[in-house]
C-alpha cells in the first residue's frame, strides 16, 4: 500500500500542533486543504486515525505509528532544505584548491583554519600544485581554485586570475647569520655561504638563477635541496646557509624569530600571487566563498607586510 508523503507530514503536524488549524497554519496549508489530507488518508487505511472526542487531538495507534513517519519525513524535508540553502550561500559544502607548497604552508593554510572556524560545515581538501599541475587540474575539474605566482605568462582566455599579493623575493637566513654584521654586503659575500635550492618546479628556481647572474656567479654551492617549507626554515635556522623565498613566506613566519631577511637587493621577478580560476566552470559557492576570505585576508595584510618591507634597510 503506498501512502502520500505529505498526507503524513500533515498528521504529524496536526497532532504535535493540537489540533487541525494549528497544524495547517505551522505548515503553511489551509485548514480545509489539511481537513481533506487526513480524511484521504483515513480512507486509505481503512482506520482511524484520531480518537473520537478527545481535544486535543489524541492519535489512535495506527495514527501514532503513522505520525512517527511523517515527522521523519518533516525532518529530512527540513535538512534537505537546509543543505540546499547551505550549498547556495556556500556555507556547506567541499572546496578544492591547489597550490604551490611553501606559500600554502607559510600563508595559506592558516587561512584555511581561520576560514573553517566561521563555516564549521564546509570541507577544504587541499593539494600541493605547481603552475602546469594546476592548470591540468583546473581543466579536469580535479580542484576549484588554484593560488599561485604567477608573471607574464599568459594563460589564455580559459583562466581568470585575480591578484592577491605582488610579489617580492629576498634573501633569507638565520637570525645570527655573520652577513648581517656587515654594514656594505657586496655580491661576492653571497657566493661564499651555500645556498638552499628550492623545490623542483618552483619558480624560485628560475629566480635562483636570476641572482646568480646578478652576482656574476655561474654556480652556487648548493648544499640542501627538495625540502618543504619547514624543512628549509630548521635547514636555515641550524646552518649559515642562505635561501631565495617571498617575502610575504619570510614575514609569515617572523613570531617564531628562525629566519629573517638579509637585506641585500635581488632582482625581482614580474610575478604576483592570485587566485588561479577556469572561465566558464562551474563556480562553487563555498569556493567562492572561500576565494573571498582569502582575497580579505590579503587585502589586511598586504599593508603590513609593506611596512615590514620598508623597515628593512636594503643594501646592494
Amino acid at each position: 500500500m503506498k501512502l502520500n508523503e505529505r498526507h503524513l507530514m500533515q498528521l504529524a503536524a496536526v497532532l504535535d500542533a493540537g489540533g487541525v488549524s494549528e497544524g495547517a497554519a505551522m505548515l503553511g496549508l489551509t485548514q480545509p486543504a489539511v481537513s481533506r489530507s487526513l480524511a484521504s488518508l483515513e480512507a486509505r487505511v481503512g482506520e482511524p486515525l484520531f480518537v473520537k472526542g478527545r481535544r486535543p487531538l489524541q492519535a489512535t495507534p495506527l495514527g501514532a505509528q503513522l505520525a512517527a513517519q511523517g515527522r521523519t519525513i518533516i525532518t529530512a524535508s527540513r535538512k534537505a532544505s537546509d543543505a540546499v540553502q547551505g550549498f547556495m550561500k556556500g556555507t556547506k559544502g567541499l572546496v578544492r584548491v591547489g597550490g604551490v607548497p611553501f606559500f600554502m604552508d607559510a600563508m595559506i593554510s592558516r587561512m584555511i583554519g581561520e576560514f573553517l572556524n566561521l563555516e564549521p560545515e564546509v570541507t577544504v581538501q587541499q593539494s600541493y600544485m605547481n603552475l602546469p599541475e594546476l592548470v591540468g587540474a583546473l581543466e579536469g575539474n580535479q580542484i576549484d581554485l588554484g593560488i599561485v605566482p604567477i608573471g607574464v605568462l599568459d594563460l589564455g582566455p580559459s583562466f581568470e586570475f585575480t591578484e592577491i599579493l605582488p610579489g617580492r623575493n629576498i634573501v633569507a637566513c638565520r637570525p645570527g647569520h655573520p652577513l648581517l654584521r656587515n654594514r656594505r654586503l657586496r655580491a661576492h659575500d653571497l657566493s661564499r655561504y651555500p645556498w638552499v635550492a628550492p623545490l623542483p618546479g618552483s619558480p624560485l628556481m628560475s629566480d635562483l638563477q636570476m641572482i646568480l647572474m646578478s652576482i656574476g656567479m655561474s654556480d652556487l654551492n648548493i648544499r640542501y635541496s627538495g625540502g618543504s617549507l619547514m624543512s628549509v626554515i630548521n635547514f636555515l635556522a641550524e646552518t649559515d646557509a642562505l635561501a631565495v623565498l617571498p617575502f610575504s613566506v619570510v614575514f609569515a613566519q617572523r613570531k617564531e624569530n628562525r629566519v629573517t631577511v638579509l637585506p641585500y637587493e635581488i632582482p625581482q621577478p614580474n610575478r604576483s600571487l592570485g587566485i588561479l580560476r577556469r572561465v566558464g566552470a562551474q563556480r562553487s559557492p563555498a569556493a567562492e566563498r572561500f576565494a573571498g576570505h582569502v582575497t580579505n585576508a590579503f587585502e589586511n595584510l598586504k599593508h603590513i607586510i609593506k611596512r615590514h618591507e620598508n623597515a628593512v634597510v636594503w643594501g646592494r
